[in-house]
Protein backbone atom coordinates (compact mmCIF):
# COMPACT_ATOMS: atom_id res chain seq x y z
CA UNK A 1 0.00 0.00 0.00
CA UNK A 2 1.54 3.69 -1.04
CA UNK A 3 1.60 6.07 1.99
CA UNK A 4 -0.33 9.25 1.00
CA UNK A 5 0.72 12.66 -0.01
CA UNK A 6 -0.45 15.70 1.82
CA UNK A 7 -1.63 18.10 -0.60
CA UNK A 8 -0.01 22.29 -0.09
CA UNK A 9 -0.35 25.39 -2.03
CA UNK A 10 2.50 27.82 -2.52
CA UNK A 11 0.08 30.23 -2.88
CA UNK A 12 -3.27 28.80 -1.63
CA UNK A 13 -5.35 32.39 -1.94
CA UNK A 14 -3.90 32.64 -5.80
CA UNK A 15 -4.48 29.18 -6.34
CA UNK A 16 -8.22 28.66 -4.96
CA UNK A 17 -9.23 31.99 -6.99
CA UNK A 18 -8.09 30.65 -10.75
CA UNK A 19 -9.74 27.27 -9.30
CA UNK A 20 -13.07 29.18 -8.95
CA UNK A 21 -12.59 30.43 -12.40
CA UNK A 22 -12.00 26.79 -13.93
CA UNK A 23 -14.99 25.81 -12.12
CA UNK A 24 -17.25 28.65 -13.26
CA UNK A 25 -16.06 28.48 -16.76
CA UNK A 26 -15.12 25.14 -17.76
CA UNK A 27 -16.88 22.69 -15.63
CA UNK A 28 -15.18 19.24 -17.15
CA UNK A 29 -11.34 19.98 -16.43
CA UNK A 30 -12.65 21.26 -12.85
CA UNK A 31 -14.91 17.72 -12.18
CA UNK A 32 -11.35 15.65 -13.67
CA UNK A 33 -8.65 18.23 -11.40
CA UNK A 34 -11.12 17.60 -7.95
CA UNK A 35 -12.60 13.82 -8.39
CA UNK A 36 -9.75 12.28 -10.46
CA UNK A 37 -6.68 14.32 -10.22
CA UNK A 38 -6.49 15.13 -6.58
CA UNK A 39 -7.40 11.71 -4.70
CA UNK A 40 -4.79 10.61 -7.60
CA UNK A 41 -2.26 12.54 -6.20
CA UNK A 42 -2.67 11.70 -2.41
CA UNK A 43 -2.17 8.21 -3.33
CA UNK A 44 0.91 8.54 -4.38
CA UNK A 45 -0.39 8.46 -8.15
CA UNK A 46 1.23 11.91 -10.19
CA UNK A 47 -0.23 12.06 -13.46
CA UNK A 48 1.61 14.65 -15.66
CA UNK A 49 4.51 15.41 -17.55
CA UNK A 50 8.06 15.47 -15.43
CA UNK A 51 9.71 18.82 -16.15
CA UNK A 52 11.97 18.07 -13.91
CA UNK A 53 14.09 16.59 -11.78
CA UNK A 54 16.26 17.05 -9.00
CA UNK A 55 17.30 13.49 -7.48
CA UNK A 56 19.50 15.23 -4.50
CA UNK A 57 16.43 17.28 -2.87
CA UNK A 58 14.39 14.25 -4.28
CA UNK A 59 12.29 17.22 -5.88
CA UNK A 60 10.19 16.07 -9.30
CA UNK A 61 8.08 18.92 -11.25
CA UNK A 62 5.15 18.33 -13.09
CA UNK A 63 2.53 19.78 -15.64
CA UNK A 64 -0.60 18.32 -15.64
CA UNK A 65 -2.87 19.27 -18.74
CA UNK A 66 -6.87 18.98 -17.84
CA UNK A 67 -9.53 18.26 -20.37
CA UNK A 68 -11.13 20.86 -22.33
CA UNK A 69 -13.04 22.48 -25.19
CA UNK A 70 -10.77 22.14 -28.53
CA UNK A 71 -11.75 25.75 -29.35
CA UNK A 72 -10.78 27.22 -25.84
CA UNK A 73 -7.37 25.53 -26.13
CA UNK A 74 -6.55 27.30 -29.81
CA UNK A 75 -7.87 30.27 -28.19
CA UNK A 76 -6.36 30.81 -24.99
CA UNK A 77 -3.98 27.72 -24.86
CA UNK A 78 -4.22 24.04 -22.39
CA UNK A 79 -5.29 24.40 -19.17
CA UNK A 80 -2.37 23.14 -17.03
CA UNK A 81 -1.76 22.37 -13.41
CA UNK A 82 2.02 22.90 -12.37
CA UNK A 83 2.91 21.34 -9.27
CA UNK A 84 6.17 19.97 -7.10
CA UNK A 85 6.33 16.47 -5.71
CA UNK A 86 8.68 16.39 -2.31
CA UNK A 87 9.26 12.69 -2.11
CA UNK A 88 11.21 12.82 1.30
CA UNK A 89 8.41 15.30 2.97
CA UNK A 90 5.49 13.37 1.16
CA UNK A 91 4.34 16.43 0.17
CA UNK A 92 2.36 17.75 -3.57
CA UNK A 93 3.25 21.56 -3.77
CA UNK A 94 0.30 22.87 -5.87
CA UNK A 95 1.82 25.71 -8.00
CA UNK A 96 -0.47 27.23 -10.42
CA UNK A 97 -3.05 26.74 -13.19
CA UNK A 98 -2.20 28.16 -16.72
CA UNK A 99 -3.40 30.17 -18.56
CA UNK A 100 -2.97 32.45 -15.73
CA UNK A 101 -4.33 35.80 -17.46
CA UNK A 102 -7.80 34.79 -18.67
CA UNK A 103 -8.13 32.45 -15.48
CA UNK A 104 -7.82 35.55 -12.80
CA UNK A 105 -9.63 37.85 -15.22
CA UNK A 106 -12.22 35.41 -14.91
CA UNK A 107 -12.04 35.26 -11.19
CA UNK A 108 -11.93 39.53 -11.25
CA UNK A 109 -14.85 39.93 -13.49
CA UNK A 110 -17.59 38.53 -15.19
CA UNK A 111 -16.61 37.28 -18.09
CA UNK A 112 -18.94 36.69 -21.47
CA UNK A 113 -18.55 33.70 -23.68
CA UNK A 114 -18.87 33.77 -27.22
CA UNK A 115 -19.88 30.37 -28.87
CA UNK A 116 -19.33 28.62 -25.99
CA UNK A 117 -16.16 29.96 -25.07
CA UNK A 118 -15.04 32.55 -22.66
CA UNK A 119 -13.93 36.10 -23.78
CA UNK A 120 -11.30 37.89 -22.24
CA UNK A 121 -12.63 41.76 -21.23
CA UNK A 122 -8.90 43.39 -22.20
CA UNK A 123 -8.55 41.57 -25.22
CA UNK A 124 -12.39 40.58 -26.51
CA UNK A 125 -11.65 41.26 -30.11
CA UNK A 126 -8.88 39.41 -30.64
CA UNK A 127 -10.81 36.62 -28.59
CA UNK A 128 -13.89 36.97 -30.91
CA UNK A 129 -11.48 36.62 -34.31
CA UNK A 130 -10.28 33.79 -33.00
CA UNK A 131 -13.20 32.43 -32.24
CA UNK A 132 -15.05 33.32 -35.65
CA UNK A 133 -11.78 32.24 -38.18
CA UNK A 134 -11.95 28.39 -36.16
CA UNK A 135 -15.44 27.83 -36.70
CA UNK A 136 -15.35 29.33 -40.74
CA UNK A 137 -12.14 26.76 -40.93
CA UNK A 138 -14.43 23.69 -39.35
CA UNK A 139 -17.72 24.54 -41.04
CA UNK A 140 -17.06 23.15 -44.79
CA UNK A 141 -12.95 21.62 -44.15
CA UNK A 142 -10.20 24.52 -44.04
CA UNK A 143 -11.74 27.02 -46.01
CA UNK A 144 -13.59 24.77 -49.02
CA UNK A 145 -14.11 26.76 -51.85
CA UNK A 146 -15.57 25.68 -55.10
CA UNK A 147 -13.61 27.34 -58.21
CA UNK A 148 -16.96 27.92 -60.66
CA UNK A 149 -16.32 29.65 -63.85
CA UNK A 150 -17.45 33.11 -62.75
CA UNK A 151 -14.95 32.78 -59.55
CA UNK A 152 -12.54 31.90 -61.87
CA UNK A 153 -13.25 35.04 -63.94
CA UNK A 154 -12.89 37.35 -61.25
CA UNK A 155 -9.83 35.74 -60.09
CA UNK A 156 -8.09 36.15 -63.28
CA UNK A 157 -9.96 39.67 -63.90
CA UNK A 158 -8.26 40.91 -60.68
CA UNK A 159 -4.84 39.13 -61.56
CA UNK A 160 -4.80 40.94 -65.12
CA UNK A 161 -5.45 44.60 -63.20
CA UNK A 162 -3.44 44.30 -60.53
CA UNK A 163 -0.46 42.99 -62.96
CA UNK A 164 -1.68 46.34 -65.49
CA UNK A 165 -1.51 48.47 -62.33
CA UNK A 166 2.19 47.15 -61.82
CA UNK A 167 3.59 47.32 -65.49
CA UNK A 168 2.08 50.85 -65.57
CA UNK A 169 3.88 52.36 -62.23
CA UNK A 170 6.78 51.18 -64.07
CA UNK A 171 6.49 52.38 -67.73
CA UNK A 172 5.80 55.92 -65.37
CA UNK A 173 9.42 55.39 -63.66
Amino acid sequence: MKSSYIIDYINENEFRKKERAIKKYNMLAYKKLLFDYYPSLREGNFPGVIVSANEKDEIDKYELTLPTDKTFVKVHGNITLHYSVYRKQKTVMLETLTPEDILTEGHQKELTTYKGVMVSKSHKDLDMFKINLLNSMNKNGFFKVELTPIVLLAILLSFSVTLAFIVSKIIIK
